[in-house]
């Protein structure tokens, strides 16, 4: 199942960009993100696209900590609601829980647990956190969400909330070094899932300031509004198109029926949100070409008939209007950010040329 997440978890991303000498509204554009979709609370997007948008910043931008800094300078107001709930909870191990019961709320691909320790210390547990996009290679993602989770404990329950060591599902992306100076702590790589190292009695310690009012008003609020993440109809017709794609012909008939509605009713709904079927299925077609240029060594012709184009020159075209760039050169810079820690910056095109 396609997973999504809300848009706001990315609200610093372009001021980060253009520290860094790009373009940020311009690169998220790229993957279907709006800057107004950022700033809205209830904005909902495909996870896939944070992911994509994420790497691509990593990797034009000579970047291989961006998820890092990314968490480092955005606030954990960025979770909304569960943001209020977390910090009003009574104890570290209320909040964890408040954390694990409504997570899905930020990104439906993320899960949180407390477990045993990884390494077998009695005093010790760990809190674990799986992420989809680890499963599907998006390691900026990952960094992001761990330094997410890392400064929200360090706000509830003390910059030196007693961290022993950070497990992380993938090989360094930059030194280690900067690694251990934002963690605080070891750092070990290629591990199954996210674990952090915690305290055995690190949940019964009480959270300062903690307000049962807030608590009580954002957990109800979080109940009763985000018992379903996919309520933008322009996230539920990508989902339905990416799940369509590469085997049938992704028209609005197709989707349409896949949604169980009339073809109207879904021209309407689209219209109402700002946007069109057509414009939704471009943006879907683009990241899916992206996708099997970069991550596969699929033949140009049958890419072109998985993104349903009508040929190679189709494929071309469509490319050169999307990233500036040929197909042939976004795979070469695929294949040399493996054979080198920046990669080849593809300069994005802007919209609407």
């Amino acid at each position: 199942m396609v997973t999504t997440a809300r848009a706001a978890g990315l609200r610093d991303y372009p001021a980060l960009v253009d520290e860094l000498g790009g373009d940020g509204v311009a690169l998220l554009g790229r993957f279907g993100i709006s800057a107004a979709a950022l700033a809205d609370d209830a904005a909902i997007i495909p996870a896939e696209s944070i992911g994509w948008a994420m790497e691509a910043a990593a990797t034009e931008l000579g970047c291989p900590d961006f998820g890092l800094r990314l968490a480092a300078r955005q606030d954990t107001a960025v979770l909304g609601p569960l943001a209020v709930a977390v910090a009003n909870a009574e104890t570290v191990g209320a909040a964890l829980d408040f954390a694990a019961r409504f997570v899905f709320t930020h990104n439906s691909g993320i899960s949180i647990r407390l477990i045993g320790d990884p390494e077998g210390q009695p005093e010790v547990i760990g809190l674990e956190y799986r992420d989809t996009a680890a499963a599907t290679g998006f390691a900026q993602g990952v960094g992001l969400s761990a330094g997410t989770i890392h400064k929200a404990l360090s706000q509830v329950a003390g910059a030196d909330y007693g961290l022993l060591s950070i497990h992380l599902p993938h090989a360094p992306l930059a030194p280690e070094q900067l690694y251990v100076e934002y963690f605080g702590a070891p750092v070990v790589f290629e591990s199954e899932y996210t674990v952090f190292r915690i305290p055995r009695e690190l949940p019964a310690r009480p959270i300062a300031g903690s307000n049962q009012t807030l608590r009580t008003m954002s957990v109800d609020y979080l109940t009763r509004n985000f018992s379903d993440l996919d309520h933008t109809m322009s996230a539920r017709v990508r989902i339905a198109i990416e799940q369509v794609i590469t085997t049938a012909k992704p028209d609005i008939g197709t989707v349409a029926r896949a949604l169980i509605m009339h073809e109207r009713t879904l021209q309407r709904a689209l219209a109402a949100e700002g946007t069109t079927f057509n414009e939704v299925l471009d943006i879907t077609r683009r990241d899916t070409v992206y996708r099997l240029l970069r991550e596969t060594d699929l033949p140009m012709s049958q890419i072109t008939a998985l993104a349903g184009l009508g040929g190679q020159s189709a494929l071309t075209r469509v490319v050169r209007r999307w990233f500036g760039t040929t197909p042939q050169q976004i795979r070469n810079s695929a294949r040399a950010q493996h054979g080198s820690t920046a990669g080849v910056r593809v300069q994005p095109v802007p919209r609407g040329r």
